[in-house]
Order: C-alpha cells, then sequence, then structure tokens
C-alpha cells in the first residue's frame, strides 16, 4: 500500500477547513476579477478572488504552505463577496474564505498583541451588551466634554502610532442618545397590528445610530408591525465569523437563537446588512451542532433585511415630500450575500419628491468590511477614494446606504474627499417622509437633515 507523501497532505486541519469540492468548482474564467475591488486597487492575480481560490486549493493540496506571505493575500480579501455576483460557477466564495480564516485562526491564533486585544475587545466587550454601553459612554464623554476636538487639534495624534491614529481618525459620533430594547415600546401601532416582528439591536448601531433604530421602529409601527426587541439578544457574530473566531461566532449564535424564538415573532427584521447576512447563515454556522441545527433552520428563515420586509408586507406609501437628489450605496452583505437589490430602491422610490442618482457601480465595496478599515486601513482609503469619485460625480445631496459600517466608512470619505456631511440610511429617509407629512415637530431630529454641503 502506497503512503501518501507529506506535500500531498491538506494543510488546513480542523473541521472548518475550506471544502475540497467547493475550491474545485473555480474555472478559472476570470468573471470575478472586475468585481474585485482588491484586484482593481492592486492589480495582483493572488489578490483576486480567483487568485485566492487557487491558493487555498493549492494548500488544501499540500502544494504551499500557510505562509504570511500566502496569509497577507487572504487578509487582505474584503469578503464583500461581490464575486459571487459576477461567478457563473457559482462558487460560494464567502463561505470558502470563512472556512480558511477559520481554520488559520485556530492553527496559528494571533501574535501576542492582536490577540491581547482581541480577547479585551471582540470577546470580552462586544458579547456583553453592558460593557459595550460603558465603552459607548466613555467614547460620548471624549467627544462632547471637546477632548476628541482638543486631541484633534493639538497634533498629538502625530505623536501617537499611525495604527492608533487611524482608529481615532475613524472613530464615530456617539453624541446622540442610545438606543435601548424598552425603546420599542414607544412605537406601538395605532390600530391592532398584523404582524409582529423582532428587531436586532446589534452592538454599533443602539450606540452610534439610535436614531436609525427608533426610526426603523417607527417605520414598522407606522405599517401596522409591533415591533419587539428581546433585551437578552446579543452581538450577531459576524465580526467574529468573518475574522474566523467561528467558536465565538457559535457562542453567540445560540443565544441568539434561543432568545428571538422565545418571542415566537412572525419575522426577525434586521437594519444592518452585515448582520442580516450573517443571521440568514446560522443554519450553516450551527448545522454540525445536534442541540441547534434544526433551530438555527428555523430562526435563519425568520431573518429579514427591513426592506425586504417592508417590501414583502406591502409598504404604506408615504406621504411627506423630501425635495432632494440621493445617491445609493448598495451594501455589499445586502447586494451580494443576501440577494437584495431591489427593496431599498422601491423604499426610495416611494418618497415623494426624492430623486434617486445612481453612481457608477453602487454595488462596489465601500472599503469598511467590518473590522477591515482598521487593520487594513491603508488599501481601504484607496478603495474609498474611488467610491468617493463615483458619489461624487452623481452631484447628489445625500448619500444613503443600509448597513453602519458603510455609514462610518462614507461619513469619513465624505470628510476626506467629498463636500462633508453625513451618510443616512434609507430607514431615516422613509421615517423622516412619514413624520413631515404628519406634523412631526423633529424632536430628535435624525442625522438625515444634514446635506453633504452642511
Amino acid at each position: 500500500m502506497s503512503v501518501q507523501s507529506p506535500e500531498a497532505i491538506s494543510r488546513f486541519l480542523g473541521a472548518d477547513k475550506p471544502d475540497s469540492a467547493e475550491l474545485g468548482l473555480c474555472v478559472h474564467c476570470g468573471m470575478c476579477l472586475n468585481a474585485c475591488p482588491t484586484y482593481l486597487v492592486l492589480g495582483v492575480e493572488t489578490d483576486s478572488p480567483r487568485g485566492r481560490l487557487q491558493l487555498m486549493r493549492a494548500a488544501d493540496e499540500g502544494r504551499v504552505d500557510l505562509t504570511p506571505r500566502v496569509l497577507a493575500h487572504f487578509d487582505q480579501c474584503l469578503q464583500c463577496r461581490a464575486c459571487e455576483t459576477a461567478c457563473p460557477s457559482g462558487v460560494p466564495y464567502g463561505r470558502i474564505m470563512e472556512g480558511a480564516r477559520a481554520d488559520i485562526f485556530q492553527q496559528k491564533g494571533q501574535g501576542r498583541r492582536a490577540r491581547l486585544l482581541w480577547n479585551v475587545i471582540m470577546r470580552g466587550i462586544f458579547p456583553h451588551p453592558r460593557r459595550l454601553r460603558l465603552l459607548g459612554l466613555s467614547l460620548r464623554a471624549y467627544q462632547r466634554l471637546g477632548l476628541q476636538w482638543l486631541v484633534r487639534r493639538s497634533g498629538l495624534l502625530r505623536l501617537l502610532p499611525s495604527r492608533l491614529a487611524e482608529i481615532e481618525a475613524l472613530t464615530p459620533d456617539a453624541t446622540n442618545p442610545f438606543f435601548l430594547p424598552r425603546d420599542v415600546e414607544r412605537y406601538a401601532p395605532a390600530a391592532e397590528p398584523t404582524a409582529r416582528a423582532a428587531m436586532l439591536t446589534g452592538c454599533v448601531m443602539p450606540l452610534i445610530f439610535g436614531a436609525t433604530h427608533h426610526a426603523t421602529a417607527r417605520v414598522l409601527s407606522r405599517n401596522g408591525v409591533r415591533a419587539l426587541a428581546t433585551p437578552d439578544q446579543i452581538c450577531c457574530g459576524a465580526l467574529h465569523a468573518h475574522s474566523g473566531d467561528l467558536r465565538t461566532a457559535r457562542e453567540l449564535a445560540r443565544k441568539n437563537v434561543d432568545v428571538f424564538l422565545a418571542d415566537d415573532p412572525d419575522a426577525i427584521v434586521v437594519n444592518s446588512a452585515g448582520c442580516g447576512s450573517h443571521m440568514k447563515e446560522y443554519a450553516h454556522l450551527l448545522r454540525d451542532d445536534d442541540a441547534y441545527a434544526d433551530k438555527g433552520k428555523r430562526f435563519a428563515a425568520l431573518v429579514r433585511d427591513v426592506h425586504e420586509y417592508l417590501v414583502e408586507i406591502g409598504i404604506d406609501a408615504p406621504a411627506g415630500v423630501l425635495d432632494r437628489a440621493v445617491t445609493y450605496q448598495d451594501s455589499c452583505h445586502l447586494v451580494h450575500a443576501q440577494k437584495v437589490t431591489d427593496a431599498p430602491r422601491t423604499v426610495l422610490r416611494a418618497i415623494p419628491g426624492l430623486e434617486l442618482r445612481e453612481m457608477l457601480h453602487p454595488d462596489r465595496c465601500c472599503g469598511s468590511a467590518g473590522i477591515y478599515s482598521v487593520v487594513q486601513s491603508k488599501l481601504s482609503r484607496a478603495i474609498l477614494k474611488e467610491k468617493m469619485d463615483e458619489i461624487n460625480a452623481t452631484g447628489a445631496e445625500q448619500v444613503c446606504t443600509a448597513n453602519p459600517g458603510c455609514m462610518v466608512q462614507l461619513d469619513n470619505g465624505l470628510r476626506l474627499f467629498g463636500k462633508g456631511g453625513r451618510s443616512v440610511h434609507v430607514v431615516d429617509l422613509l421615517d423622516e417622509s412619514y413624520r413631515l407629512a404628519e406634523g412631526d415637530a423633529y424632536a430628535d431630529r435624525p442625522v438625515s437633515h444634514v446635506p453633504f454641503a452642511e
């Protein structure tokens, strides 16, 4: 009996490694190249989906080792999944890359500093709402007391390591009121509700974009839906899964499956595209868990992006006139992972007076990609610059999108390469139209009132 040579042994060793059959689906046609933001910026085959797949296949077949040079090409992937939309062979690239990162995370771990930061922040803070809120309160104090302004004006940032200075520059605005799960009780429908929808409050959204959560609850109520928000829910785990920490991602998924299904909702509505995409894939994430495999399927079947849900139930047409031009940035995990393209545009076109000006490549990534804008800041900024060129070319007064990471990134782009102002969520605009028609005094004005040029 022949003995397999060491060279033929897969370099992927864990249970979550990429599936060999799925790696073999790529036919090298190159259709993915012009859809890949990193390939368009770098022009390097190994920084394209096709190139990365070939590296993974070679590692799986024992032909290359998982060296730092090889891993760097994987790390530079945005996981925007635009290649999946372009691929004629149906290669599940996002799932394959997630498996590769999970295997590498388990095999090789991280450097001492990176491991410390991951354990403190991603495992020690993000899964714990109270700790996240304390972090948000600290950020709010830093901004409201003028410390951020002082730090930026003093030149102190130039004395810090470049990575810390870049992180500070990307710090989102936390000065607005936070959203608490009990806040949904303020927005019960006027008549008997036609449905009950559980809202994901998430980790970042209630602290940074609380106004959008309020808008979402109001919009659901305006359309006859009773919004629920269990206080026991936690971070969805998308950031953990995309970075390879599937153990933590599964722990978070199990908790959310239990608390959401306990409310027996008609739907689970999500206004964060990245979270919604990940939650729709809980069935795959928990497929080997005997206790949660079936519950994961039930949970995933209930998840709806908020725009998708509004169109499904038949949106009540708003009457408030918003006389302005906007452009829409497709959030990658909405358009490419969830395949939801028309619903946000249907919502926008339902708003009287609103003109939608499409940019050249609305479905091309803005460079946010979770924590990518921090860990791959130089490449992220190059991708953002190209995105802002397309946004500016539309001449629109506002840019809207459907994901908090995109909003933070676009706000940074507006500051660096645009006319200033703030991005908005599509739901903010819909809510503004409803409230305008109903004579609302805008006591807690959403950020949709801040145009580019203000």
